[in-house]
């Protein structure tokens, strides 16, 4: 789903569907930003921020997926993997949507692991994480490395200055991590009712 990305990330998603004789298909969606963004731009009279302008291609991607989706009768899988969820690494209602998560608990490093035994090409396993938006490895744009995450989670500690850092990330993403918060209170509901006696 090309939104003005690098052609290197295309031929990357082939090759993984090619090796796992996953069906491929392309969803250009340059145009449907381009138009997208100019019409946001004119309405609000100022240009979107960069990092609107980032987060917006994943969402657009997303929609994507699910439109597929529903048409065919599948699930969209998650591909973002814990490291990232507690420093908030992901685009609420972008890459952070999804049906089911298969490595959403593991780690960076145990996810490179679980692609090595899977037989994932090294050029895959190899390259430097990278969202493919923002022209950044992850890590330069995290400003921490991702075994210093692991490090935190594993341990609860790493170096003073990536542990600061993490901390921050991980209280403001907090949002991203819990379902939507709605106002509550003491009401009879016979469906959930139901549905805890199962």
């Amino acid at each position: 789903m090309p939104c003005n990305s690098v052609k290197s990330d295309f031929d990357d998603a082939k090759l993984v569907a090619d090796t796992f004789s996953v069906k491929f298909i392309k969803v250009d969606l340059k145009d449907t930003l381009d138009a997208l963004e100019s019409s946001i731009n004119n309405n609000l009279n100022e240009n979107i921020t960069t990092e609107s302008d980032i987060n917006i291609r994943p969402r657009l991607r997303m929609t994507t997926l699910y439109a597929i989706a529903q048409t065919v009768g599948y699930l969209v899988i998650g591909t973002g993997n814990l490291s990232e969820a507690m420093v908030g690494y992901t685009t609420k209602w972008g890459d952070s949507s999804f049906d089911f998560n298969p490595i959403g608990n593991f780690t960076v490093s145990e996810v490179l692991a679980i692609g090595e035994y899977l037989g994932v090409p090294d050029r895959i396993l190899k390259k430097a994480p990278n969202d493919g938006l923002g022209g950044q490895t992850d890590e330069e744009k995290l400003g921490i490395k991702y075994s210093e995450i692991e490090e935190m989670i594993e341990t609860g500690t790493t170096n003073d200055e990536a542990k600061k850092k993490i901390l921050e990330k991980f209280d403001k993403s907090k949002h991203k991590r819990e379902k939507v918060p709605t106002y509550t209170f003491s009401r009879k509901n016979y469906l959930l009712e139901k549905g805890e006696e199962k």
